[in-house]
């Protein structure tokens, strides 16, 4: 499809433009941006199939500046549609603000007025998302994004401003807005069933205090020192992570560990989970034996990434005694079982590397590790 979208230098824009082009149906993509003008709409429209209307203002000092840029080119585009006699479908970013009386919100309500016309006069599917506040990658810190600033700052140890931790925002993430789009962009047809103006709301939508959401940009940071990862594979935390280091600067993109090393060879701690322990790995050089210890709760998972290794078990109760031998080469996990007794060994001719990751982050009071001699 040939696919028009206004306002694509922009944060929303940037994001769907990127997607339209490596979607597997590859779209032709015809931009409207800052450098046109609204007498370039009409030749930008000639062949389009779909119109996502992006475009408009949403911070200025200048109250005028609204009507111009959300009423008044939403009245030049529909007018341009209405020349092509083609009822082409339009997806509007329109606001939650719509819904209230101050400048900004009214020239967004004008616009979706003049988008509702168009449907009655021209038959044109339109489809309008009152969107509350967006997050994502390339949103404008210091701009109009509440995360976008918080992230861009934090990240570079500067300063944030807080007026009142307790206000509560709305947010949705931009990849699931794009993901929305895509969904309809595909599965759009020309049906009477879609000849209408149809409100949108992009879901989940995530509401969190200003207060808050400072507190938990502050642990993404902080968990370069401390390597306790927040719950980051899912959701509004997964999406708001993403969102944070998508700011790092790219000297921030690396960040030192502790190693530990004694005669033996090191031990590194990668990585701590909240409630599913943590990862880790070391080093032994050859003819080191590491461990000589078991635990009555925690359990281990040991990969041996580089070199040749003996694990050896002996059972604390019944004195049963086990060894395997493994390599590189098989890339298979060792269960550390509680009740045994155990050590590993390398039996190679060059340093062993093994990964490591217990089911519980150490602790020092309460390490669950006593020693006991497998011989």
């Amino acid at each position: 499809m040939r696919v028009l979208v206004t306002g694509a230098n922009g944060f929303i824009g940037k994001n769907l433009v990127m997607h339209l082009e490596q979607e597997t149906i590859v779209h032709k993509v015809v931009s409207f941006t800052r450098n046109h003008s609204v007498n370039d709409l009409p030749n930008l429209l000639k062949n389009v199939d779909f119109i996502f209307h992006l475009a408009g203002i949403n911070r200025s000092e200048n109250p005028d500046e609204f009507t111009v840029g959300n009423t008044f080119l939403t009245e030049q585009l529909c007018s341009a549609i209405q020349a092509e006699d083609k009822k082409i479908p339009v997806v509007y970013t329109s606001s939650i603000q719509a819904e209230l009386n101050n400048t900004y919100g009214t020239s967004k309500r004008a616009a979706e007025d003049v988008l509702q016309n168009l449907q009655k006069i021209n038959g044109n599917p339109i489809f309008i998302y009152r969107l509350p506040n967006v997050f994502g990658k390339w949103a404008r810190p210091n701009y109009n994004s509440v995360v976008a600033t918080f992230s861009y700052n934090i990240s570079r140890d500067q300063p944030i401003k807080i007026n009142d931790p307790t206000a509560i925002i709305r947010m949705v993430y931009v990849d699931n807005i794009i993901d929305n789009f895509l969904i309809l962009l595909e599965s759009f047809s020309s049906s009477e069933s879609n000849k209408k103006l149809t409100y949108v709301k992009v879901k989940p939508e995530y509401q969190i205090t200003v207060g808050e959401l400072a507190s938990q940009l502050l642990r993404f940071k902080a968990s370069r020192v401390n390597l306790i990862t927040e719950s980051v594979g899912t959701g509004f935390i997964r999406a708001l992570y993403a969102t944070y280091i998508s700011y790092l600067p790219p000297e921030n993109f690396t960040y030192s560990l502790v190693q530990h090393k004694d005669a033996r060879g090191k031990f590194v701690e990668i990585i701590k989970t909240i409630n599913a322990g943590q990862f880790s790995f070391f080093t032994a050089h050859p003819g080191i034996t590491r461990g000589g210890h078991y635990h009555h709760s925690k359990t281990e998972k040991f990969l041996v990434v580089k070199g040749k290794a003996c694990f050896r078990f002996r059972n604390i109760l019944t004195g049963e005694f086990y060894e395997l031998y493994t390599s590189e080469e098989k890339s298979e996990i060792i269960e550390m079982v509680p009740g045994w007794t155990h050590n590993v060994t390398n039996v190679g001719d060059n340093d062993l590397i093994c990964m490591l990751w217990a089911n519980e982050v150490f602790n020092n009071d309460k390490p669950d590790t006593f020693l006991h001699s497998i011989d």
